[in-house]
């Protein structure tokens, strides 16, 4: 492969000097992440970076389009598609560089500072990459534009650095939200599957390992966006919608106590009972004797 270090038809580029980065390291508003470097590769054959030793800076790569790949140490290649928003941490030895045969078009940055590592930590769950839309792409250009453009008008302007701190930070923010969105997504169409099949046998004892087979997901990852989506284990979100149909039997039937904890699965009506009260927060007769409406 003929690698290529540097010289692209088209290319952006812009370093800060070291001094210049050692007054946003030390400057209240900016020492948080600023960026020192920042570029944009179109269709960069050849292209090829390799830093045995890592980088001073976290490296972030946006493919828009074309193919690349990236690797680091103790990991995979990941391929890079159009469209694809990867990162490099600190002082990680990796090489990267453009597919012989479909080079990608790049816009990149390294940033440093006090909060870029708890970005990194917010984009950790959906690695080796996320994978924009087009509306999105969008946003994520504007801000880089806006990023690139006033470092290389205004490199010394401090007001004009520091606007730089804040969008490449909402940037990154922006990206990790969309990452949020699409697992959201996929994670609501789980929990929305599961709770139509709990609906659906609110008379029996389901288990967790009934619901993870239905679902065709892990119990482990089912827990998961329960929990994060509820704020409950899959079973104990059941039980209260267990306990929330219980009450609209106590309110819209005259039938027993005993009678409504037999309809929803519960051979013992005390502790039906005991159950009703540690989530409702009273009994089930004191909550039928209560005026609604």
């Amino acid at each position: 492969m003929n690698k290529k270090d540097a010289g692209f038809e088209r290319e952006k580029l812009h370093v800060l000097p070291a001094y210049i980065v050692d007054e946003l390291k030390s400057y209240a508003l900016t020492r948080d992440g600023y960026i020192t470097d920042i570029g944009y590769f179109p269709q960069a054959r050849h292209h090829f970076r390799e830093r045995p030793q890592g980088c001073n800076s976290h490296i972030f790569i946006y493919c828009a389009s074309g193919r690349g790949w990236i690797q680091m140490r103790d990991q995979g290649v990941i391929s890079m598609t159009e469209q694809s928003f990867a990162y490099i941490p600190m002082d990680v030895p990796h090489a990267y560089g453009a597919d012989e045969n479909d080079p990608w078009t790049i816009y990149w940055f390294h940033l440093r500072g006090e909060q870029i590592g708890e970005f990194i930590a917010l984009l950790e769950p959906f690695k080796p990459y996320i994978s924009l839309l087009p509306g999105d792409e969008a946003k994520l250009l504007e801000l880089f534009h806006q990023c690139y453009d006033l470092l290389v008008d205004k490199p010394y302007s401090i007001i004009h650095q520091v606007q730089v701190s804040q969008s490449i930070r909402y940037l990154l923010s922006f990206v990790a939200s969309v990452a949020a969105r699409k697992q959201d997504s996929k994670s609501q169409t789980y929990i929305d599957k599961a709770t139509r099949y709990m609906t659906e046998h609110l008379e029996s004892a389901l288990t967790v390992e009934e619901l993870s087979r239905h679902i065709q997901i892990s119990k482990q990852h089912l827990n998961f966006i329960f929990k994060q989506s509820t704020g409950y284990s899959p079973i104990d979100y059941f039980l209260r919608m267990k306990m929330q149909r219980a009450g609209q039997l106590l309110d819209l039937t005259s039938d027993s106590i005993k009678e409504i904890a037999a309809a929803l699965g519960f051979q013992d009506p005390y502790y039906f009972s005991r159950l009703f009260k540690k989530i409702i927060g009273c009994s089930p007769t004191n909550y039928r004797n209560q005026l609604k409406g």
